[in-house]
């Protein structure tokens, strides 16, 4: 028995060792890193004071928002992603949940296209061939990176056209989960209402993050614009409707498990239950090879007895 299970558990342990070593340097390489393939839909709600041009004041609605943000494989390589992320704000009527372009219950829609580095998340506008109005992006846009840290990072604001400071504020559970709260405050940014008409932008967004894994599981956001005079133009507070939360944080502890399976658990697992079994694989053929002559000492001892 111990000539057939010495050498199985010293295979058995080269095995584990391998798997172990592979988690421990190849497997974060790998697994830390945006997929090449990514569909999401975000929805959000909340109020929205919109300026009425007739009366030249603020006429209140609850609203939703959605934004569609998915991966060009064709464009994507290995080390940086590409985006298209199209998104509108309507006014809630009660009614079925769409963008609609040619809506009066429009406050605003865009068309967005850039490129992420797959491993800090930050705005790569160099790697790939992008379309020639892709307009340059800087910072992070849509996702923090693997293993977010309690400090600012540069955040993409596609009203003011440039990244902000995207501050660490605080820690927070959102459905059991530890997030990271970033905070981003815009002060009367001078952009355009609409198109050829001045006005200033202010703002204040809070970013909640689960560091493991960089996605965001919530964010709120308490904007207001103002025409070139100070007419209040827009004043809007939304968030990640709740079974937007809810759907984030289910999705981001499968991801985590995967990530704690390949980078945490195995590693232990292969290093640990390696070593053991090729110790007591040793063992086993040790005393396997020992044990005729200890057989032979006892027939010598038995003879002399005699």
């Amino acid at each position: 028995m111990r000539k057939i299970l010495g050498p199985v558990l010293l295979g058995l342990g080269g095995f584990l060792l391998i798997a172990g070593l592979l988690g421990l340097f190849w497997a974060p390489g790998v697994v830390e890193k945006t997929p090449e393939q990514v569909e999401t839909i975000t929805m959000l709600e909340g109020q929205a004071g919109k300026l009425d041009t007739s009366t030249g004041e603020l006429v209140e609605n609850p609203i939703f928002a959605i934004s569609d943000t998915r991966t060009d494989t064709d464009l994507s390589d290995d080390q940086t992603v590409a985006w298209l992320s199209t998104s509108c704000v309507m006014i809630d009527r009660g009614g079925e949940r769409v963008c609609d372009e040619d809506s009066e219950d429009l406050i605003t829609a865009s068309v967005d296209i850039f490129a992420t580095d797959r491993v800090t998340a930050l705005a790569d506008n160099e790697s790939l061939d992008l379309p020639a109005d892709a307009l340059p992006h800087e910072g992070l846009v849509n996702k923090w990176p693997f293993g977010a840290e309690q400090k600012t990072y540069p955040y993409w604001d596609g009203t003011v056209g440039s990244a902000v400071d995207a501050a660490f504020d605080r820690t927070e559970d959102v459905g059991g989960i530890e997030t990271y709260v970033y905070r981003v405050e815009i002060d009367e940014a001078p952009i355009e209402i609409a198109e050829g008409v001045p006005g200033t932008y202010t703002s204040v967004k809070e970013i909640f993050v689960e560091p493991q894994t960089g996605a965001i599981l919530n964010q709120t956001d308490d904007q207001q614009r103002y025409l070139a005079d100070g007419t209040p133009a827009l004043d809007l507070q939304i968030a990640f409707t709740d079974d937007q939360v809810a759907q984030g944080v289910d999705d981001n502890g499968g991801d985590r498990l995967l990530l704690d399976a390949l980078t945490v658990y195995l590693p232990i697992i292969g290093l640990g239950g390696g070593a053991l079994a090729i110790l007591a694989g040793v063992l086993l053929m040790r005393g396997g090879r020992q044990a005729p002559a200890g057989h032979s000492r006892k027939q010598e001892l038995a003879g002399a007895a005699r």
